[in-house]
């Protein structure tokens, strides 16, 4: 697939596939929608001191940069592992270009850039410490067979469902539900009204949150223990 670089209102660069006519994040700001998707509507309302973090899909690595930002802000007493799984790894000319480490204030998260990159794919690498990435180069209907612990927080990040629509129907979700604890978080940019309903059906209890930029509304999912 083609790509090519954009510049988003924020002034952070995205990823656009011209035959898909379809971006890797918001026009309106691909660094201001991470951070209020994924961090302030994710990981800042958990306060496991263990968290296990997936994210469908890592494209340019900026969920993950976000969410080392976050965790840099923190007592560090705890744990992250992260799994990300991607199909379609970014080259180092995109990576270069997208330059996403000059956004950040501190040094080891600016060095966090490349090396979540460099990682080696299904080897779970530190890339601080206790920020534990394990990258899969998989499909997203291969997350059955992926080796990962219960995840607490999913970053429901695919493509939209007018360029991919089996990404946002029941069988991704539930094999994704099949992967997370009893309460864990799933957020999503999305607020698609089929998408609650798919989400509901498989026991998640469904919230409208207000969305990022551009976007009015967005979904927050907690996993619900099944009645017995």
């Amino acid at each position: 697939m083609k790509r090519e670089i954009k510049t988003t209102s924020d002034g952070s660069k995205t990823l656009y596939i011209n035959d898909l006519n379809e971006s890797y994040h918001s026009q309106h700001g691909a660094l201001q929608e991470a951070q209020h998707v994924f961090i302030d509507n994710g990981l800042i309302l958990l306060d496991n001191y263990d968290i296990h973090i997936l994210e469908l899909g890592l494209g340019t690595g900026l969920n993950v940069l976000v969410t080392i930002n976050e965790f840099m802000k923190t007592d560090k007493n705890h744990t992250i592992h992260y799994y990300a799984i991607e199909k379609y790894p970014v080259n180092k000319d995109e990576l270069e270009i997208l330059d996403y480490g000059s956004f950040f204030e501190l040094d080891l998260v600016k060095d966090s850039y490349y090396k979540i990159h460099d990682a080696e794919w299904n080897l779970p690498l530190e890339i601080i410490p206790n920020f534990i990435l394990t990258k899969y180069k998989n499909d997203f209907f291969d997350l059955p067979k992926l080796n990962m612990k219960l995840i607490d927080l999913v970053y429901f990040d695919c493509f939209g469902a007018r360029v991919q629509p089996d990404l946002w129907e029941k069988p991704l979700f539930e094999m994704v539900a099949n992967k997370m604890a009893d309460g864990a978080l799933l957020t999503t940019y999305s607020s698609k009204g089929s998408v609650r309903r798919i989400l509901q059906d498989l026991n998640f209890k469904v919230e409208k949150k207000a969305g990022p930029p551009g976007k009015r509304e967005m979904i927050n999912a907690y996993k619900m223990p099944q009645k017995v």
